[in-house]
């Protein structure tokens, strides 16, 4: 039996209790091929319609450790969606402007309009993460930043936006062997960072960090989804599963159209 991606809000969650190897039922790729193209020609009829609705929006949040496979999320699965109807936004290390205010300053200003579908690669939940391991701001700080997320995200419910957050679960194991991976290949090299091994010494320190976020910022309203993500594959297959659901309760529909059409003739 396939493991749950969601955890009761409230629950404590430990990640050494989701195989991040999981693949289900499902044995290899080629088992996967027909229905994520089905799940694809789905997403791109509903986010068509939730495009023309033009009345809600439609957020993903990808986070996870080095490698997980944030950027292989939306290439893979987010060709669903036509690109005009999509916005993309990395977060990287903040600027001085940015860091001239609130910690979710830059995240509003790149919420999805409406119509939209927004997908952020990494997000405001480095703000606990990085920040946390790294001690780059006071202890004080960063644990009040659970508490005024859950605000932000209460707030941009109540305001029409769904948020689907995912946490792309990678074992260490994998991990290494993707950046390794990324050394051995001429093509990948530019992605590996001398720093990516770096990172890799604070692993234990990023899965606590995780868990407190995943814990203390899961609620009712903006869940979070542990999608196991060491096959490639099979994260693609559950993720596309998932925003296929999301976006047929949120049944987006098109506006009625202007009055006076029935019977005109275009010359």
């Amino acid at each position: 039996m396939t493991q749950p991606l969601t955890v009761s809000p409230g629950k404590k969650i430990r990640l050494k209790d989701f195989d991040p190897g999981d693949t289900g039922k499902i044995k290899n790729k080629a088992q996967t091929r027909a229905e994520l193209e089905k799940n694809l020609e789905t997403l791109n009829e509903l986010g068509y319609r939730l495009y023309a609705e033009n009345r809600r929006a439609l957020l993903l949040v990808l986070q996870g450790m080095d490698t997980a496979g944030k950027d292989g999320t939306i290439r893979h699965v987010m060709r669903g969606f036509n690109p005009q109807s999509c916005q993309i936004t990395s977060f990287k290390q903040p600027s001085l402007e940015e860091l001239d205010h609130d910690f979710l300053w830059r995240i509003g200003r790149a919420m999805p309009r409406r119509g939209n579908v927004g997908i952020f690669n990494r997000s405001h939940y480095e703000d606990v993460l990085v920040v946390r391991v790294h001690n780059l701001v006071p202890k004080q700080e960063w644990k009040t930043r659970y508490q005024r997320i859950n605000f932000f995200e209460k707030n941009a419910v109540d305001g029409g936006t769904t948020l689907v957050k995912i946490f792309l679960h990678i074992s260490k194991d994998e991990q290494r062997r993707r950046l390794q991976s990324r050394l051995d290949n001429k093509t990948k090299r530019w992605k590996f960072r001398k720093d990516d091994l770096a990172e890799r010494e604070y692993w234990n320190d990023y899965q606590r960090a995780y868990e407190d976020a995943l814990t203390l910022c899961n609620t009712a309203y903006a869940p979070w989804y542990i999608v196991p993500a060491d096959k490639k594959w099979y994260r693609n297959l559950v993720i596309s599963r998932l925003l296929c659901k999301i976006l047929k309760q949120m049944n987006p529909r098109f506006p009625p159209a202007e009055k006076g059409l029935k019977g005109l003739k275009v010359k």
